[in-house]
């Protein structure tokens, strides 16, 4: 009967997040912009004591919002540990893809990186703090856009960096670091936002106006880098994603 209550409430956290009584799991959520979602593989490795191993073949992993684009559910409860072929695992890292999307189409979308890394041992500095269960990893995502084939398509990237606990940007991805008796019952919680500004994603290509940017022609349409170099007057007109012809990012028309 226990075991059928314990199933239950982990079926409902993903649902509706009910309380996380479980001692053998943890919550992993995030609080992202709008038209962003996160795909986590929860990685595992034989727990201490365990003289057995696994292989990649065995699939000692667990995968969250696969279908994101379908079935997203920011809210996933991760085992602490399972039992794969026999051989007991701990888990000891979360690999997160964090996917923005910027048009209609299938491929305008955009994605970067960040990681949860659980250890024995963390480095005090990097440990991370629960307050009333929570933990929270903050991050920033900024825009990059650039244009690509012939017809000069606008497509974008989200390039996301950590925020320190003075607010400040870090040069790495953002990232948290826990112990694993830190997470029984617990929550970790990805906070990310997205910055105001968009900036080209290769330099020398656009140049920044009172208005927006414009596209260098460089050596014409054909050229697919399109660098300004020494001409700074000669400019392309470019696709926006809805299919519009522009001649200024982010407004379309000067």
């Amino acid at each position: 009967m226990q075991l059928a209550v314990t199933l239950l409430c982990i079926g409902l956290l993903t649902i509706s997040g009910c309380a996380n009584n479980d001692r053998e799991s943890f919550i992993f959520t995030a609080d992202l912009p709008p038209d962003f979602a996160y795909h986590a593989k929860v990685m595992y490795k034989p727990a201490d004591g365990e003289t057995c191993s696994v292989r990649i073949e065995d699939k000692p992993f667990l995968g969250f919002n696969r279908e994101w684009r379908t079935e997203y559910i920011p809210k996933s409860v991760i085992p602490i540990y399972r039992t794969v072929n026999g051989c007991r695992l701990a888990v000891n890292r979360i690999q997160l893809q964090i996917i923005g999307s910027y048009g209609g189409d299938t491929g305008d979308i955009g994605s970067d990186s960040a990681a949860v890394i659980i250890s024995d041992k963390v480095n005090e500095q990097e440990k991370g703090v629960f307050e009333q269960g929570e933990s929270l990893i903050e991050g920033e995502c900024q825009w990059l856009f650039r244009t690509q084939g012939p017809l000069r398509r606008l497509s974008k990237g989200p390039r996301c960096n950590g925020i320190d606990t003075h607010g400040m940007l870090t040069k790495g991805k953002p990232f948290g670091a826990y112990t694993l008796d830190q997470l029984p019952g617990k929550t970790v919680r990805l906070r990310i936002k997205i910055a105001v500004d968009e900036r080209p994603s290769i330099k020398n290509t656009w140049i920044e106006f009172h208005n927006g940017w414009k596209r260098c022609l460089g050596k014409g349409m054909d050229d697919q880098y399109g660098f300004c170099r020494e001409n700074k007057k000669d400019f392309s007109d470019f696709l926006m994603p809805d299919g519009r012809t522009c001649s200024i990012y982010p407004g379309c028309t000067e």
